[in-house]
């Protein structure tokens, strides 16, 4: 998968700069190789530290997605080749998911204005970038997901954290369902802090070149409500909510505490609009192991800290590799297409936990971890 980060940095009337940064892999919908992290995460760290830099813009090339995911076509193809062995890590997993958790937790560390324009799909990876960010901005065309239970994975990427910042069972359901939800329902959520028309991008950038700059807390504050100004007339142009008519059934559906009946309480919401439809199909093909980790994120550990979430989640998305159960995921979406994986169990009724609990046993001491520094 070819794919880079294009980098500019726009001067400003004030003298100072923005630096922008654009993913450029439109033939995957940008998704996220290797190289692009590591160009993406070096980068931030240079901006970072760089005083001329007064702002940071993340965005992406073409009209159809911000960022689909991570690259795990490679990952696959990197199982395949050196597959995962008991109780050791797979090396391009672990380079990879260490990177990508990296640059992720720096984004939500940021201490300069970091806006991501989430235009067209956001999700997996996706999310990852843009959930972390001081300004998180969508248009009328962006669709959210979280959609790892149709690979056998989780919702990583901060996850384990960013799902539990939300109401109450909605978290948990959108991990189970991969539900896809829109501008609307992220406002009401609270997972978006602006809606812009997609076509005033252009316009964004010249007003941020034209902002008089000043400390820190100042351009916080300067963007807040350069945003606000931008999205005036955005209310015409929004799409109905899909989530919020289902609210109430979705919280009651979603608070037992025997994932089996979660399953039949969702399958069980009053509805037959194609988006619940859809959500519920998702939720039954899905992996039944990916369902229980996903439950354990929201339950058992809805009070981590955020560096914790993504040490926690490393050794998560390593131990998914170990079993198998990602690579019969991304198999049976991405590479044969097939749309029939052979998931370990056939339903969450029949979820050994024992295996579960291995899922959640790290591969490290705590010292020796990669993200051990991650929030020091």
């Amino acid at each position: 998968m070819a794919g880079t980060v294009n980098f500019q940095q726009l001067s400003c009337t004030s003298g100072h700069q923005i630096g922008v940064a654009e993913l450029d892999n439109t033939s995957s919908l940008n998704a996220l190789t290797y190289d692009m992290i590591k160009l993406l995460y070096t980068q931030l760290q240079i901006w970072q530290d760089d005083d001329t830099i007064s702002c940071v813009v993340l965005c992406a090339a073409g009209d159809k997605a911000f960022c689909a995911g991570g690259d795990v076509r490679a990952m696959y193809h990197a199982m395949q080749n050196s597959p995962p062995k008991k109780n050791q890590v797979q090396p391009f997993l672990a380079a990879y998911f260490t990177l990508e958790y990296q640059c992720d937790y720096l984004i939500h560390t940021y201490t300069k204005p970091i806006i991501v324009w989430g235009d067209g799909i956001v999700m997996g990876g996706g999310i990852g970038l843009y959930i972390g960010a001081s300004h998180r901005v969508l248009t009328q065309h962006s669709k959210l997901a979280m959609p790892e239970i149709t690979i056998g994975l989780y919702p990583d990427v901060g996850g384990t954290w960013f799902l539990n910042q939300l109401p109450t069972g909605i978290g948990l359901f959108l991990g189970l369902t991969g539900a896809v939800i829109n501008a609307s329902d992220a406002i009401d959520l609270r997972i978006a802090d602006h809606v812009v028309r997609a076509e005033h991008k252009a316009e964004l950038f010249e007003q941020l070149t034209h902002n008089p700059w000043r400390s820190v807390e100042e351009n916080h504050l300067m963007v807040d409500e350069l945003l606000a100004n931008l999205a005036i007339d955005v209310v015409p142009a929004m799409p109905a909510s899909q989530l919020i008519p289902y609210f109430a059934q979705i919280q009651a559906a979603c608070v037992s505490p025997k994932l089996s009946v979660v399953y039949q309480q969702i399958m069980a919401i009053d509805g037959l609009g194609r988006w619940i439809e859809k959500a519920k199909a998702t939720m039954q093909a899905g992996s039944p192991i990916s369902a229980y980790i996903c439950f354990r994120q929201v339950n058992d550990y809805h009070h981590m800290p955020l560096a914790d979430c993504f040490r926690l989640e490393l050794d998560l998305s390593l131990r998914c590799g170990e079993l198998g159960e990602f690579q019969e995921g991304v198999r049976a979406l991405l590479i044969d297409k097939t749309g029939d994986p052979q998931w370990r169990f056939n339903s969450v009724d029949h979820v050994d936990q024992s295996v579960i609990d291995q899922l959640f046993t790290s591969y490290w001491k705590p010292q020796d971890h990669p993200l051990a520094e991650l929030g020091c």
